[in-house]
């Protein structure tokens, strides 16, 4: 946070476990140009880089979805399970996005990423986590994918599944996919589906 409109006064970690909680007193400079007193204490969950990839096989009109438990919705009373695109989060600076979103195509779905295309990056929830997402398609040859996948030793337990691209589609626009990352991913191929196949199929 090394901003000249920003000055902060006390910053220590409350919590370092599966998250990690940082704790700020601040004061910023306000829109007339004068500065805040120091603001309340500012709780901000640290997490760091994060990369999705939406995995397209462009000749079949297809991508790949995957389903895994999640302890934040399900202790909001939501879906415990949830549909999803493959994610993950980037390991060290020696670590490209990129790496990251062909690195969990195979660890979480089998696939081999052939070709990426950035969709965007942006930040899931910037009052209160610092968590930037970075968004690609990656074009894959879906033929053989499905069942199972992800990491024992880190604990996962992923159903692997082909979808066309039609009915993922559609998941969208009924409302059944309830998170950010997979509706980000999907409107943006719900818009460029046609470009990407005249690209990508051979």
């Amino acid at each position: 946070m090394d901003h000249p409109d920003i000055e902060i006064v006390e910053k220590k970690t409350a919590y370092d476990g599966y998250l990690k909680i940082d704790v700020y007193c601040l004061r910023h400079k306000k829109f007339d140009g004068s500065w805040t007193e120091v603001l309340p204490p500012r709780e901000v969950c640290v997490r760091g880089k994060a990369v999705g990839v939406l995995l397209y096989d462009p000749a079949k009109d297809s991508v790949v979805l995957i389903e895994q438990f999640r302890v934040g919705a399900a202790s909001a009373g939501g879906p415990a399970w949830m549909t999803e695109i493959v994610a993950g989060l980037v390991d060290g600076e020696d670590e490209s996005p990129e790496d990251v979103a062909r690195r969990e195509a195979q660890e979480e779905a089998g696939c081999t990423v052939q070709e990426l295309e950035k969709i965007c990056d942006y930040y899931p929830s910037p009052g209160a986590y610092d968590e930037h997402v970075t968004v690609y398609c990656g074009r894959i040859d879906c033929m053989g994918v499905g069942g199972t996948g992800g990491l024992e030793e880190e604990h996962e337990d992923i159903r692997v599944s082909v979808v066309p691209a039609d009915k993922a589609i559609r998941l969208l626009d009924e409302n059944k996919l309830n998170n950010s990352i997979s509706i980000i991913a999907l409107g943006w191929l719900a818009r460029k589906r046609d470009d990407l196949r005249k690209r990508w199929v051979v």
